[in-house]
């Protein structure tokens, strides 16, 4: 079956198109996902609004009466015919320190329980890859991440928490992420970090996107504090990780 055989385009209202490359999340349907995104950007579209893109899917939109379905439909299948996947291209892995300590991470000991893991082993088995960031949403700045290591899979918490401070770490179901802003939330935390995710005063609000990946790096909660200082000093500046994604 040919790639163009396998995608979906489906209208979404009356101005908007969802292009579905399936139903299953991983990296391969992602990369692809992110090339027809990078392919719709680069084309120029007079009548593009904007592009969404998500775990597997790409969401197309336009302007009222700038285009309709068809022509944008046909457009894009142009793009699909002789589109080119992101898999070669070199990777950018942002460096995100976490402190997996004491009240940093209220749920650590349940997730021993649950993963039948101790705490040090959960650290490590969470921080020893990189994670792909999938796509962006729920808040400005909250990353999907793929490739949680499935031994340390835990269920969300059955009564969500009202408020998770802004930097909070936490597993659900077979995701982790980072809440870039204080909100209600079911996830187990186990750990934080002191970095800024989202700034709207900063040139770039959301310093990484979709296709980029995460690396957590375990730090001390003197080192957190130290590092916090840093960021409210104004001295903190995104940092990217030399080397290849961890495998």
């Amino acid at each position: 079956m040919s790639k163009q055989t396998e995608v979906k385009i489906l209208p979404v209202g009356d101005c908007a198109l969802l292009v579905e490359f399936g139903r299953e999340v991983n990296e391969k349907l992602n990369d692809r996902v992110r090339a027809l995104c990078d392919a719709v950007l680069a084309a120029g579209y007079p009548w593009l609004e904007d592009v969404v893109p998500a775990y597997a899917s790409l969401l197309v939109s336009w302007e009222a009466g700038a285009t309709d379905f068809t022509a944008a439909s046909a457009a894009v299948e142009h793009l699909l015919a002789v589109l080119s996947e992101r898999s070669s291209e070199q990777k950018r892995i942002w460096a995100i320190p976490v402190c997996y300590e004491g009240e940093f991470a209220p749920d650590m000991a349940d997730m021993e329980q649950l993963c039948g893991l101790s705490a040090a082993e959960i650290i490590r088995l969470h921080s020893g890859r990189d994670y792909k960031i999938y796509m962006l949403g729920f808040l400005p700045g909250f990353a999907y991440l793929g490739g949680l290591d499935k031994k340390i899979h835990a269920p969300r918490l059955q009564t969500p928490r009202v408020r998770i401070e802004a930097g909070s770490v936490g597993i659900g179901g077979a995701q982790t992420g980072i809440y870039p802003l204080a909100s209600p939330g079911g996830w187990r935390l186990i750990g934080k970090t002191p970095l800024p995710l989202y700034d709207p005063d900063r040139a770039e609000p959301i310093f990484y996107q979709a296709g980029d990946f995460v690396r957590f790096l375990p730090i001390s909660a003197k080192a957190f504090d130290h590092l916090a200082a840093d960021v409210a000093a104004g001295r903190w500046q995104p940092q990217l990780c030399d080397g290849e994604v961890a495998r």
